[in-house]
Formats: structure tokens, C-alpha cells, sequence
């Protein structure tokens, strides 16, 4: 992807929504650059939090929400469908991790004009073999503690999840970003309860797949598998791989590349609003 600061091209339409979509353990706050750059370019951009997340990150840390702890799939992917269908037409998602997740899930539902999904988690059966849960439960055992409403751990986050950012922006980056999230949640994802679709739905929205080649989570073998198990539907999926990024592509240098890549294919591959 070629450097681009203020020089964008993401085609005619130019008043698109977009819904930016968190993963498990992170803030909306995450997306907040993200958002900043897509609206000085002109779109709505929404950057909605789950459920019981809304709060500031430090004060989640400090008093989660005990409600966390029976957050379920079903109910995140509720109140997104909720907020997409309050827009006038529909959005290009975007999502990152378990928000990745959400996005397929969506668009199974027949929700969004495309969509993105970067380290995306894959939905139940996308994985060969035992490699569905087991990959997964590796990263409940790194939640800080044995509560119902856990932290993802800081020595996890700085060595699995943003290892390639410089040490100083990773400790900046677990103050800014980390929150509690349910542990019944994750155990939900990783046995692949609520999160099946129809990888060969032909009335779906286009689907692009993007994934750090350093990415120590949701690795590069997975997203390709993810890929081609999406490739069952005739409507189009794609795959990109970022070389010298890790999990957290959101905020790494060079993220406003990313950005751009992904908001120019899914706007291209819209229907005109």
C-alpha cells in the first residue's frame, strides 16, 4: 500500500456510513484515529462500544460492569444490528478481533454494504480439525484473573497482541485501550456457540480479510483457512496480509494506509447510496 496522508481516494459516493467495530478486552476507543480520518474524509463514521462498555477505559478497569459477565454473542450482534438499522442505508463494517467475528456474523444476516474484517476471528467450523477451540482458550488462559469479568493480562498484550509496536507504545497503548471483558463470552467464541454462518451465502455483502503477517493471535494460516472457507459463497471475499504487523494493526505505524486500503475496497465493491 503506497504512503498516503491527506490524498484519498475512495470513490463517488462520498457520504457512506461506516461502523467501526472493537473486539474483546479493547475500547472503542481504539478506532478513535481511525474515525477522526474517515469522517475528515467524509463519511459518518460510528464507533458504537459493546454493550456495558461505554465508560472510560480506566474506570472500566477499575469497577467493571458486573453485567459483563453474562454478555453473549447473540446479545453483541443484537445491538449491532440495531444500530444498522437505525442508518439510512447500509454501512461498510469494519472490525477488528472478535469484532472481525461480528462482522461475518452480520453479514450472514444480510446486514452491511460490505465489509472488513482485520484479525478477524473465525466463525464456528472456519478451522480445520480441533484447531477451532483450542487456539482461542489459549488466549482465556492470558486473562489476568479467574473472575467472571477478566483483564486481558499487560505481559500478554505487550508480547502477543502489539509486539511490534516500540516498547513505550505498548505501555501507552494497554492505559489507553485494555478493559474487562466476560469470560463466558470468550468461552462462547472459542467453542463456537452463537457463531456459525453460512459460508456459502450467496445473498451475503463482499468480504475482505486482513491480517499482519506477524500477527501472533489470530495467525496468518488461520486467516488464509477463514478465507477459503468464505470462498464457498459466489459473492466476492478477498484476503490481504500486512507484512511486519502484529495483531494490533489499528494503531501501528502506518495505520493510515490500512485505513485507507480497507475503506477504498469496501466502498468500491458498495452499491451507490
Amino acid at each position: 500500500m503506497p504512503p498516503s496522508e491527506e490524498a484519498w481516494i475512495y470513490g463517488p459516493a462520498m457520504s457512506r456510513s461506516v461502523v467501526l467495530i472493537h473486539g474483546a478486552g479493547a475500547s472503542s476507543a481504539c478506532w478513535q484515529t481511525w474515525q477522526n480520518r474517515l469522517e475528515r474524509a467524509g463519511y459518518e463514521c460510528l464507533a458504537p462500544a459493546w454493550p456495558f462498555h461505554g465508560r472510560p477505559p480506566a474506570e472500566q478497569r477499575r469497577h467493571p460492569d458486573p453485567r459483563l459477565a453474562t454478555l453473549t454473542v447473540g446479545a453483541i450482534l443484537d445491538h449491532y444490528a440495531g444500530i444498522i438499522a437505525g442508518l439510512p442505508a447500509p454501512p461498510i463494517l469494519i472490525g477488528h478481533s472478535f469484532g472481525g467475528l461480528l462482522v461475518q456474523l452480520l453479514l450472514d444476516r444480510g446486514l452491511g454494504a460490505a465489509g472488513v474484517g482485520i484479525g478477524a476471528l473465525p466463525p464456528r467450523h472456519a478451522l480445520p480439525g480441533p484447531r477451532q477451540p483450542w487456539f482461542l482458550l489459549t488466549a482465556i488462559l492470558a486473562l489476568r484473573d479467574w473472575s467472571r469479568t477478566p483483564l486481558l493480562s499487560r505481559s500478554f498484550f505487550r508480547s502477543r497482541v502489539a509486539q511490534t509496536l516500540p516498547p513505550a507504545e505498548r505501555d501507552a497503548a494497554c492505559e489507553r485501550y485494555l478493559v474487562p471483558t466476560g469470560r463466558s463470552l470468550m468461552v462462547e467464541a472459542a467453542l463456537g456457540i452463537g457463531t456459525g454462518v453460512d459460508f456459502a451465502n450467496p445473498r451475503r455483502a463482499p468480504l475482505l480479510l486482513v491480517s499482519g503477517e506477524e500477527d501472533r493471535i489470530v495467525k496468518p494460516d488461520m486467516t488464509r483457512a477463514l478465507f477459503r472457507a468464505h470462498l464457498a459463497s459466489p459473492v466476492e471475499t478477498a484476503l490481504r496480509l500486512l507484512p511486519r504487523r502484529s495483531h494490533w494493526v489499528l494503531t501501528e505505524p502506518g495505520w493510515e494506509q490500512v485505513a485507507d486500503f480497507c475503506v477504498a475496497w469496501a466502498d468500491t465493491r458498495s452499491p451507490r447510496p
